[in-house]
């Protein structure tokens, strides 16, 4: 299990999407803040969207915990964004050239040596502050 974790991290490194693709059974899904991708088409897209909005993305493995064919990464996630990038709420930001770092999670469940579900969180707050965002603060005040 930990072997498909390392050829990911590697993969999206070297921002190589075939072999990134290569760690996915082919009805993988992953779904993350942006986004629920049910097939390989659908994560290609997502990470190379991710990959234009921060073309130096970096992640180095923080953590990892297995327990049968689940698994947790903690992963530290860097990179300048001089791209358009997709956020949660479906808008495209254009690039703002800052520099982020960011912690995030995935979750994993394998079948051999093949990702078959993969979940991404991470702090959206402290990526929209690094990248000079601010969230409008509004309050109901009907009920």
């Amino acid at each position: 299990m930990s072997d498909v974790v390392d050829r990911m991290l590697a993969a999206m490194n070297a921002h190589d999407i075939d072999a990134v693709l290569r760690c996915f059974a082919p009805d993988a899904v992953a779904v993350g803040p942006e986004m629920e991708a049910g097939n390989l088409d659908e994560i290609a897209s997502y990470i190379l969207q991710m990959w234009e909005g921060f073309p130096d993305l970096r992640l180095t493995l923080s953590e990892r915990i297995g327990h049968g064919d689940a698994l947790a990464t903690e992963l530290l996630a860097t990179g300048t964004h001089r791209g358009p990038y997709l956020i949660a709420d479906g808008q495209v930001l254009p690039p703002t050239g800052r520099f982020t770092t960011l912690r995030v999670s995935w979750f994993w469940h394998t079948a051999g040596d093949l990702v078959v579900s993969q979940r991404y969180y991470y702090d959206q707050l402290e990526l929209y502050s690094q990248l000079g965002l601010r969230m409008p603060l509004t309050f109901d005040t009907t009920g």
